[in-house]
């Protein structure tokens, strides 16, 4: 793909937790100022984990129509107490009406009839053609669990290929990429019940024909698993939600041996409760927080700044560093994703995104909904990793999302066309006819405020984009954007949301004041 650098290192995790390098690492880089862009990352970082034909053979396992479950979906044991389990139920649908009783010329209705199920808090629907479009409604009703009660029917939105991987790029590359609607968070639920509807004929051409549903239709339901503090049987929304602390990281350099970005990681640097691929996703925030920590502390202005490496005489725009949950704070299944870290050049622009899950969750089951829209991105959507490359509560926590370090150029899967060079940012929650908290708000123009300013970006400018093929650019147009942008400035789509996008010109205003502009 254009300006992507991929890294893949073997990491093998032997009893005493030593990482051996297939290849020597090279040194990460560090933050960078204004003055002086950051380069491509070097192929430095380890990403241990499935390979994607490993992962491939593994994504899902379907399920008969009469079967609850699969080998996949059943519990499994982890294998350290940092690792969440969390599973993925694949059920295929079925018309809902006999032939009979279908109107003449009418594709038919699919979906599932009231059924019980292992329990399960987030759903959606795939289909086996990633560039087919879904043309039609998704409404789901679910049971909470233990319960006789089932919620109203619920609409799933639809078109949700607009957040995928670029055509053509190394995502999409030996891997089986599936169609998929957004996802939506139903919270603790063990009962559910689908239908699928095509759209309807044209009333004034009864000539037209019928747009068919896609093919192989499944339902997924998505256990996210147990977080950290989370126990068997603990109702995720109980536990206690993540609180990002202000302050440097005392005692980092302890943590971090001499010589760390250029040799492996020894036993005696890593906790044991880490795994291989816990360690790996947390070597290349390093520099900003002790290994296995669940949380990068945020900054002031003043200890941000002299944290960069700033050219001599150069006025630095960087607002401070704020606090990060990072993927281990939040439960992220190391194993899910695909072993490689993939970079681009610099991060031009940022784009910003609702997720469409709903807004019925608390911020205490914010890692929940994480670990849930994780795993539907990979095990039922074929990605590589959770596709944004950070995510917003809407308490105004802010997560770490994909994997490969939170001051690099991460590339993503957030917005097709437009994911070169670019960060995606989900807020959590559907804002198309809901005001997103101010909270919320505040922390995407002080997430942006940081880490644009790392790469010498204005939040208030304009920045030049190329696209790579979208419904609204053709591949190869350059297209001049701001540099917060709203994901429907890049594609033809809702999100993310009217009112979270009448929102960015605050967040625009905010961020470029946070770096002193």
């Amino acid at each position: 793909m254009r300006a992507l650098l991929v890294t893949s290192v073997g990491v093998t995790c032997a009893a005493a937790l030593t990482l051996p390098l297939a290849t020597p690492a090279a040194s990460a880089p560090a933050p960078h100022s204004a003055s002086a862009l950051p380069p491509s990352t070097s192929p430095a970082s380890p990403g241990a984990g499935p390979p994607s034909a490993q992962a491939e053979a593994t994504t899902r396992e379907a399920l008969a129509p009469d079967t609850p479950e699969t080998a996949e979906s059943k519990p499994r044991k982890a294998e350290s107490a940092a690792e969440p389990a969390g599973s993925t139920q694949s059920l295929p649908l079925a018309p809902l009406d006999a032939p009979s009783d279908r109107v003449a010329g009418a594709a038919a209705a699919q979906g599932l009839p009231q059924r019980d199920a292992r329990p399960f808090s987030l759903v959606g629907v795939v289909w086996d053609d990633a560039e087919a479009e879904l043309h039609g409604t998704v409404q789901v009703r679910t049971r909470a669990t233990g319960t006789t009660r089932w919620s109203d029917w619920q609409d799933v939105e639809t078109h949700n290929a607009e957040h995928a991987a670029d055509l053509g790029s190394a995502e999409r590359e030996g891997r089986t990429v599936r169609g998929a609607t957004a996802p939506l968070w139903v919270g603790d639920s063990d009962g559910v019940e689908v239908r699928v509807r095509p759209e309807a004929r044209d009333s004034q051409d009864r000539a037209a024909t019928p747009v068919p549903l896609p093919e192989g239709m499944r339902l997924e339901l998505v256990d996210p698993g147990e977080g950290p503090g989370e126990g068997p049987g603990e109702d995720p929304g109980e536990a206690s939600a993540p609180e990002p602390a202000r302050g440097a990281p005392a005692g980092r350099a302890a943590a971090v041996p001499a010589g760390f970005a250029d040799t492996p990681p020894t036993a005696a640097a890593l906790p044991e409760v880490l795994t291989a691929e816990i360690a790996a996703a947390s070597a290349v925030n390093a520099e900003l927080a002790e290994l296995g920590a669940t949380v990068i502390p945020a900054l002031t202005q003043a200890e941000t700044l002299e944290s960069v490496e700033l050219a001599p005489g150069a006025k630095p725009y960087i607002g401070p560093r704020p606090g990060i949950v990072t993927r281990k704070g939040w439960g992220a299944d190391e194993k899910l994703r695909e072993k490689n870290f993939a970079y681009t050049k610099t991060v031009k622009a940022a784009f910003v995104h609702h997720s469409a899950t709903g807004n019925n969750y608390t911020c205490k089951q914010a890692p929940s909904v994480l670990r849930s829209i994780y795993r539907y991105h990979v095990k039922s959507s074929g990605w590589r990793d959770f596709g944004y490359n950070f995510a917003v509560d809407k308490c105004g926590n802010i997560y770490e999302g994909r994997a490969g370090g939170v001051t690099k150029a991460v590339l993503g899967a957030h917005t097709l066309g437009f994911n070169t060079n670019t960060m995606g940012i989900a807020v959590l929650g559907s804002y198309a006819s809901t005001n997103p908290p101010a909270a919320a708000v505040t922390a995407v123009s002080k997430l942006t405020a940081w880490k644009l300013g790392l790469f010498g970006r204005n939040p208030k400018g304009k920045i030049t984009l190329v696209s790579g093929g979208s419904n609204k650019y053709k591949a190869g147009v350059k297209v001049k954007m701001n540099v917060i942008s709203g994901h429907r400035d890049g594609f033809a789509t809702e999100c993310p949301g009217a009112r979270l996008y009448k929102k960015l010109g605050k967040a625009r205003t905010s961020s470029a004041k946070l770096q002193g502009r």
